[in-house]
């Protein structure tokens, strides 16, 4: 599996993923296979092939983390998601100093609404690794479920310094926030930095980016931002809606006067 931030993809049967577009910069290529150990690579600008050999692991409790993952992924129910707080529970018996595990944990209590420990999660992984731009993005989600607004946009930032400037999730997370505060030139600019560094690939943020243009009465740019939603996510769940919402855009934008 290939992770960048919160982008994610799988390999073909092969074992190969082709990445067919990918934002200037540095980029982390994360390679995780259940069974095998866990490994990190840095995508060097220029070149096109990586190859990767995975080790078999071991590692009690690296296999149990790695449940723990694909547990969260597929999790849909409550139930589902404490299971997959158990094993992670599991694994840090094992291993108290595994930060990943820690803000796994951290994201599925935030699932749970359990805001409080999954905080206290945080600050342990954060413990582990001091500059951990992933964990303070999640810091700042759970901040912002709790109607913590200041101190989720520190946190949004806080992941954003540790980056470099490259955190999507913490983009995402401020420019809602921004969007909220009726600040929707700069919620647009944090959306439209989010999908270049996600290369243009995830539909939701677009549908989120139509918004906000809606709310500052740019209308065309608009509908051209849910269009690309509906090019990227053709049979989404909010394809119908924003099909309609297009629709109703380019009446008003044509001066039409809608009757309920």
């Amino acid at each position: 599996m290939w992770i960048d931030e919160i982008r994610r993809g799988s390999t073909d049967a092969s074992g190969k993923l082709e990445i067919t577009k990918l934002s200037a910069g540095r980029h982390s290529l994360r390679v995780r296979a259940k069974g095998f150990v866990e490994t990190s690579r840095t995508l060097v600008p220029g070149v096109r092939s990586v190859t990767v050999k995975l080790l078999k692991s071991t590692d009690e409790a690296e296999l149990l983390y790695q449940q723990a993952e694909e547990a969260r992924e597929k999790a849909r129910t409550d139930e589902a998601r404490q299971k997959a707080a158990d094993l992670y529970r599991q694994a840090l018996k094992l291993r108290a100093a595994l930060p990943a595990a820690r803000l796994g944990l951290a994201r599925v209590l935030l699932d749970l609404n359990q805001h409080q420990e999954a905080l206290a999660e945080i600050d342990k992984a954060r413990r582990l690794r001091p500059v951990y731009p992933e964990a303070s993005a999640i810091e700042g989600r759970i901040y912002r479920e709790g109607a913590f607004n200041e101190q989720a946009i520190s946190s949004f930032r806080r992941a954003i310094r540790e980056g470099r400037g490259f955190q999507p999730e913490a983009r995402v997370g401020l420019a809602r926030l921004l969007e909220e505060q009726g600040e929707y030139n700069e919620a647009i600019s944090e959306y439209r930095k989010a999908l270049d560094q996600l290369s243009d690939t995830e539909p939701i943020i677009y549908q989120m980016l139509g918004a906000a243009f809606e709310r500052a009465q740019k209308l065309d740019q608009a509908v051209a931002a849910y269009e690309k939603y509906l090019a990227l996510a053709p049979n989404g769940t909010l394809a119908p809606a924003v099909r309609s919402i297009i629709e109703q855009l380019r009446r008003e934008a044509a001066g039409e006067v809608l009757v309920p």
